[in-house]
């Protein structure tokens, strides 16, 4: 059940995400950013948590859930090094994600001819 739930949480937010490009004129680089300003945004207000506690990966792999994660780096962060912690908790939080994604890039690249759009 806990995999029906996350299917169809995680889609619900992707179709909202989809529905809001689709109907303005924000490019979608915008909207990315919009998404992580948001989740870390409900993550420090303490709304995020229990979403990600309902739905579970529904709510953590979009990229509301990377914004919380940026969050929840930063405030550890900062509880435990002070003002320095803003620079670089949310890397230490983020960090195998990040590595994880351009990793994968980089070998679908190798494993495919990327083209540049014309």
């Amino acid at each position: 059940m806990e995999y029906i739930k996350a299917f169809l949480i995680g889609g619900l937010i992707c179709a909202i995400v989809q529905i809001f490009m689709d109907k303005t004129k924000l490019m979608p680089g915008r909207i990315m950013v919009i998404l992580v300003c948001l989740g870390a945004l409900l993550g420090a207000i303490g709304l995020y948590q229990p979403f990600i506690d309902f739905a579970g990966a529904g709510a953590s792999v979009p990229l509301l859930g990377f914004g919380n994660t940026l969050w929840k780096g930063v405030k550890e962060a900062v509880d435990k090094e002070g003002f320095l912690g803003i620079f670089s908790g949310g890397f230490t939080s983020s960090a195998v994600g990040i590595s994880g994604a351009l990793i994968f890039g980089y070998l679908a690249a190798l494993l495919f001819e990327p083209k540049m759009k014309d």
